[in-house]
């Protein structure tokens, strides 16, 4: 596995454009609970996941990408992570996880990993992340990962989801405020693998 970072549980990898990395993302998003906050639940087809997500998950960034992310004891995967330049943001952060994986610190241990190379390495000036209002989980990972919440802003969706009522938000981390939460606490660059 070619790996482009690896936290003490994780190792996150370039996506590959084989049938085998596309099986593991139709069975991801084949989940009704996976897709709740994205498309009601409703599972995506392999059309609909080869079309769409998987295909931005092959491209790459100059600062950042798709990852998928396994475990690293037993190479199982769990999920992917992101961070990749969006809208006006330079570093946008992203995780969708197996039900299997919820509640265990994965998708925040991923995200500090990332958010680390994103200010560290590769030099990000801002961080952000988005989801609806009503995701309570994604929120609290965007949080414990050091994020706060800026806005909550409406959009127009052709097929809109429960909740969608309430909005989306966005969450953001600025490069000097990372610095400062850093100088505060020494040991977290300890605490994510190269």
């Amino acid at each position: 596995m070619d790996t482009y970072l690896t936290t003490p549980r994780l190792a996150l990898r370039a996506f590959a454009d084989t049938e085998a990395d596309l099986d593991l993302v139709v069975e991801l998003d084949s989940d009704p609970e996976v897709m709740r906050y994205l498309t009601g639940g409703r599972p995506q087809t392999r059309a609909e996941v080869r079309a769409g997500s998987f295909d931005r998950m092959l491209r790459t960034y100059s600062t950042g990408g798709f990852w998928a992310t396994h475990l690293r004891g037993t190479g199982e995967f769990i999920g992917w992570h992101c961070l990749r330049p969006m809208g006006d943001s330079p570093g946008d952060l992203g995780y969708r996880l197996r039900r299997s994986a919820w509640g265990k610190g994965y998708a925040i241990e991923g995200a500090r990993a990332l958010i680390e190379k994103g200010f560290g390495e590769l030099g990000l000036s801002r961080i952000t992340a988005n989801t609806m209002y009503v995701n309570d989980r994604s929120r609290s990972v965007m949080e414990r990962a050091g994020l706060s919440h800026v806005r909550t802003y409406f959009e127009e969706f052709e097929d809109p989801i429960p909740g969608t009522e309430l909005g989306e938000v966005e969450y953001e981390l600025t490069r000097e405020d990372w610095l400062t939460a850093r100088a505060g606490h020494p040991a977290a660059e300890d605490s994510v693998g190269r």
